[in-house]
């Protein structure tokens, strides 16, 4: 397609008010930011439905600047570069996950880092670009639509042998997981891992364990979930039942690494800490609407010697790196692909928390996929 042929103005389904999510999201036009010699265009075939899009277009999160076209986890075909793109080419399928773009110039951008941009990382969507160049100051839009402007460098190619809409999801909730995992030495010098959550997240996390090398341990606050975190690679399972010491107890130092997926701003932190060896790592990569942790006693830390920390998305580095490792080990995201056009079902479904475990047919599915068949996606 040349860019003749990319239209000027964009059309998705957009949030236009904090009560989107019972199912009023809106298809209408919208501008994109000017094209960059750095930018590229994609046309969008599949759009991962992340937990952030229904923080963010409910305002849980705080302000959003409405209208806005949410989904971060987009994969498509590229129909435009800018003259400095050099690492994709019109026809190549790429994808873009929850960040769009940064300074490229601070210490944290230089170093790979750019999701810590030290001045402006721009979300994929409800960011503004700044950048000096054309697009300075237009607002950031996401995947729930046709097509998906971004600057090249947050752009990465699909890998051959990898599922296109099972690779979506994978851009923001996998590799939010796999960054952290790789970051505290998951298979290397953490050798016992354990997963808080089976959900999006936590079903990426189970995966990316096991394929690093990992012994993985699985902790929910039920056993139902047992069965299908085993399918996943976990060989060991914690049901925290009530979050008491009781449940701890038996497993106590026993892991070196956890990352936290739970959005449950009442999670049982001294619980967590509790099952970690001296040295160890509890990295948070959920991100309740609330404060975790009113009152945290420095005991477990000091007799412990363990540490609490945060993780967020990743570099597209990371994400590439990501990628190869799905396709080389056949890594595959637990999805349900729906339509684009009946995102004012599925958002609903998934705010009621239906795409977690729903058992209608085999297999389980944990995360939805959006699917635009006009654009050449496929259900």
């Amino acid at each position: 397609m040349s860019s003749a042929e990319v239209p000027s103005k964009f059309h998705g389904w957009c949030a236009v008010s904090k009560d989107s999510i019972e199912g009023k999201f809106v298809w209408q036009e919208y501008e994109p930011k000017a094209f960059a010699d750095d930018d590229v265009d994609i046309k969008i075939m599949y759009c991962g439905i992340c937990a952030s899009d229904l923080h963010t277009a409910s305002g849980g999160w705080g302000e959003v600047d409405y209208p806005q076209v949410v989904g971060h986890e987009i994969v498509g075909e590229v129909v435009r570069v800018g003259s400095q793109v050099k690492h994709v080419k019109v026809g190549d399928i790429v994808g873009v996950g929850a960040q769009n773009d940064s300074c490229l110039e601070c210490v944290q951008c230089k170093a790979s880092r750019p999701q810590y941009c030290d001045n402006n990382p721009v979300g994929t969507y409800n960011g503004r670009y700044s950048r000096e160049g054309p697009g300075k100051g237009a607002k950031s839009y996401g995947g729930y639509a046709d097509y998906h402007r971004a600057p090249g460098h947050f752009v990465v190619k699909i890998p051959d042998g990898l599922d296109h809409a099972i690779a979506a999801p994978m851009l923001c909730g996998g590799v939010t997981v796999h960054s952290p995992l790789v970051q505290y030495g998951a298979g290397k010098t953490a050798k016992d891992v354990g997963i808080v959550g089976i959900g999006g997240l936590g079903h990426f996390g189970l995966l990316f364990a096991k394929a690093l090398g990992a012994n993985v341990t699985a902790i929910s606050h039920s056993e139902s979930k047992k069965a299908d975190a085993e399918k996943m690679g976990a060989t060991r399972f914690i049901a925290t039942h009530s979050g008491s010491d009781d449940d701890f107890a038996p497993y106590k130092r026993s892991l070196d690494l956890i990352i936290c997926t739970t959005n449950d701003a009442s999670m049982p932190l001294i619980g967590y800490l509790s099952l970690l060896r001296p040295g160890g790592h509890l990295i948070l990569v959920g991100a309740p609407e609330g404060p975790v942790a009113r009152e945290l006693p420095a005991f477990p830390f000091l007799f412990g010697n363990v540490s609490l920390g945060g993780s967020a998305i990743g570099s597209p580095s990371t994400i590439k790196e990501m990628l190869e490792l799905a396709a080389k080990q056949n890594i595959k995201s637990w999805i349900e692909r729906r339509p684009m056009e009946d995102v004012n079902r599925v958002i609903p479904d998934m705010n009621a928390s239906k795409a977690r475990y729903r058992r209608a047919r085999f297999p389980v599915f944990v995360v939805y996929v959006l699917v635009n068949t006009k654009n050449g996606g496929k259900l």
